[in-house]
C-alpha cells in the first residue's frame, strides 16, 4: 500500500495518510479515546505517535504527552449537557509546553493549520503549554 504524502508549503511537513485514517475511525467509529501525533523531522511528515482504548480516561491520555515535547493530540471528550443529554465533542489540542525546544515550537506552530485542515471534524480547538491550560475543568468548560 503506498502512502500518499502531502507536502506543506509553509513548513514542508507532509501529512502522514495512517494520521487522517486514525482521525476517521475515531469520528465514526470511536475506535479511539484519543491519537497523539508527532512531528518525524527525518521523515519531514505528521506520524500517529499513539492511540489510546476507547475505554481510557482524560487523565491517562494528559499522562502520554510528554513534558518537554510538542505534540498535536485529537481526545473524543464525552460528557451529559445540563439537560442530561450524552453527547461528545471532537477536541484538537496543541501541545507546545514552555519548555521544548524553540525550534520544535516554530515547526508545530507553522504547520498546525495545515495539519487540521486534513482531519475534518474538530469542533474544538486547544492551545496549551502548560498542563492547567488543558486540565479537565478547562475541557468541560470548552465543551459546552
Amino acid at each position: 500500500m503506498a502512502i500518499i504524502l502531502k507536502a506543506n508549503s509553509a513548513s514542508g511537513m507532509a501529512v502522514n495518510d495512517d494520521c487522517k485514517l486514525k482521525f476517521l475511525e475515531l469520528k465514526a467509529k470511536r475506535t479511539y479515546r484519543y491519537i497523539i501525533y508527532k512531528i518525524d523531522e527525518k521523515l519531514k511528515q505528521v506520524v500517529v505517535e499513539k492511540v489510546g482504548e476507547p475505554a481510557l480516561t482524560y487523565e491517562e491520555f494528559t499522562a502520554n504527552l510528554p513534558a518537554n515535547e510538542c505534540r498535536y493530540a485529537i481526545f473524543d471528550f464525552d460528557f451529559f449537557t445540563e439537560e442530561n443529554v450524552p453527547k461528545s465533542k471532537i477536541f484538537f489540542i496543541a501541545w507546545s509546553p514552555d519548555t521544548s525546544r524553540v525550534r520544535s515550537k516554530m515547526l508545530y506552530a507553522s504547520s498546525k493549520e495545515r495539519f487540521k485542515r486534513e482531519l475534518d471534524g474538530i469542533q474544538v480547538e486547544l492551545q496549551a503549554t502548560d498542563p492547567s491550560e488543558m486540565d479537565l475543568d478547562v475541557i468541560k468548560g470548552r465543551a459546552n
